[in-house]
């Protein structure tokens, strides 16, 4: 699996990045209280056809026998880290935060976003953490460039982060994406000395992911398979892009959907 992407390659995953970033889009100004986690996995497998992609999470395993994931976006509500299961009986309420994460294949090739909408009336702490995940995303991604090494995304990540006195999750980390959901290399949200000895080359496309909890950083999985919430019940942010390196820097493959804050 190549980690460098061909020019080639490159412009179909910036065409289906647009598209995804569009249907995220979407899918967030959906998110409202009164509506059903369900709901916006629909929605999203609408748009998704309608740009003639593929949802790449829908039946995903992570290994042969385990059971495929039974939707196309993952909804994870406030203490919910990543992977939450759509269901016709999750109702959003005021007050939430609902992380929205998904993944499209269009003409081969895959691209990985997520973004974390504030529902109504959200405690202060809370939107603190929030908006600190997102500009700790965009810290990190403003130090990629050919010549660096991936230790440089988490080591930004970790100090606009830590002095905030916010748990960065250990467990579960940003990749390589394009020919499948998952590639190498690795991308801690953390500083990991090990990472700085992966160079940042021209043409590698990562998904960065900062997933940031209010309190502690220990996780746990659900009995579901999928869900992976915070071990202390706090609440959890996340945002993630697709970047592709070049020369001077890097290029956005999924714009940012959250307009108010865009960049």
């Amino acid at each position: 699996m190549a980690l460098i992407k061909t020019p080639k390659e490159i412009a179909i995953l910036k065409k289906g990045g647009a598209l995804l970033s569009s249907v995220l889009r979407e899918v967030r100004a959906a998110c409202v209280a009164g509506v059903t986690t369900k709901s916006l996995d629909d929605l999203a497998q609408k748009l998704i056809k309608k740009h003639g992609g593929t949802p790449s999470f829908l039946n995903y395993r992570i290994s042969p026998s385990d059971p495929g994931y039974p939707a196309a976006l993952c909804v994870s509500v406030n203490d919910e880290v990543v992977h939450g299961i759509p269901s016709k009986d999750r109702i959003i309420q005021d007050g939430d935060i609902v992380g929205l994460d998904i993944g499209m294949w269009l003409e081969g090739l895959c691209t990985d976003m997520a973004s974390t909408v504030m529902v109504g009336n959200v405690p202060k702490k809370t939107q603190e953490l929030v908006r600190a995940t997102r500009e700790g995303l965009v810290r990190g991604i403003s130090t990629i460039r050919a010549g660096g090494t991936v230790g440089d995304i988490g080591d930004a990540i970790e100090a606009f982060i830590k002095p905030k006195g916010f748990g960065i999750v250990r467990d579960l980390v940003g990749h390589g994406v394009g020919h499948s959901v998952h590639e190498d290399p690795n991308v801690p949200n953390y500083s990991e000395r090990s990472a700085h000895r992966i160079p940042l080359v021209t043409g590698m496309v990562l998904a960065i992911e900062p997933m940031i909890n209010l309190k502690g950083w220990r996780i746990y999985q659900r009995d579901d398979g999928w869900t992976i919430a915070t071990e202390d019940g706090s609440p959890s942010a996340h945002f993630e892009v697709t970047i592709v390196v070049t020369d001077d820097g890097y290029e956005l493959i999924t714009p940012f959907p959250d307009e108010e804050v865009a960049a």
